[in-house]
């Protein structure tokens, strides 16, 4: 299946609403999801959602494998059915042409020439005053019950970082916006998203959440826990 390599296309793919009600359906799920399951979330028939979750891996918005359903092996277990994932490409659509990742990369890089230290320490001081007047804008529920964490996982979902409550209780980050930037520059920018985090649950009051790096492959080097230790992280030293 030819897979197409332009922005523009895969993006303005989404327009359709079925198309992408099932991404969004893919992309929220925790583990690869079959065409069955697919269908069923988005409400529509297997024959459409498997055209559309097709046409979405060609776009290259999709990854797609194959697996047993869980607990059959053998000769007689059938067919391994397809499953679907977010891709871990990116997709990047501005008109002119704008090169806002080139500058960042410039930024980063001046900052870390920086031999005295200075340049870092304004950064994150900017990052957690700018997460502090966010988190301060942005409440919109009584600070350390339930509806105080929805608030915050409001805000952080509306930035793009995809919060999920994991089994023990903190809050993971499905997304880091800043990915491309620090996988080139990761004790700078996984400094810069705590220190911003830092300054969000701050900002709304939020003393119970604290932020900390614990960096897993996959998700954002922040966690948002009372229970995970400061020190956990081996960036944890990172300011």
């Amino acid at each position: 299946m030819k897979r197409s390599n332009s922005d523009l296309e895969a993006v303005t793919s989404l327009a359709d609403p079925v198309r992408a009600r099932l991404y969004q359906v893919v992309a929220a799920s925790t583990g690869p999801m079959g065409r069955d399951e697919a269908a069923s979330a988005a409400g529509v028939g297997r024959p459409l959602a498997a055209y559309h979750l097709d046409k979405l891996v060609q776009l290259g918005l999709l990854t797609a494998s194959y697996r047993r359903p869980a607990g059959r092996r053998g000769p007689g277990a059938g067919r391994p059915a397809k499953v679907y994932a977010r891709s871990g490409r990116e997709f990047a659509v501005t008109v002119p042409p704008r090169g806002y990742e080139l500058a960042a990369r410039l930024l980063a890089a001046a900052v870390e020439s920086d031999s005295g230290g200075r340049s870092r320490s304004l950064l994150l001081g900017v990052a957690r005053e700018f997460g502090t007047d966010l988190g301060e804008r942005s409440r919109g529920g009584t600070p350390g019950t339930a509806s105080g964490r929805h608030a915050v996982e409001a805000v952080l979902r509306q930035h793009g970082f995809e919060p999920r409550t994991a089994e023990d209780g903190s809050l993971q980050l499905r997304n880091c916006p800043f990915h491309q930037l620090a996988a080139a520059h990761q004790d700078l920018v996984c400094g810069m998203n705590l220190a911003l985090l830092e300054g969000l649950v701050a900002g709304m009051g939020e003393e119970g959440m604290r932020p900390c790096l614990a960096p897993e492959p996959g998700r954002c080097c922040v966690v948002l826990s009372p229970d995970l230790p400061a020190g956990n992280s081996p960036l944890a030293g990172v300011a």
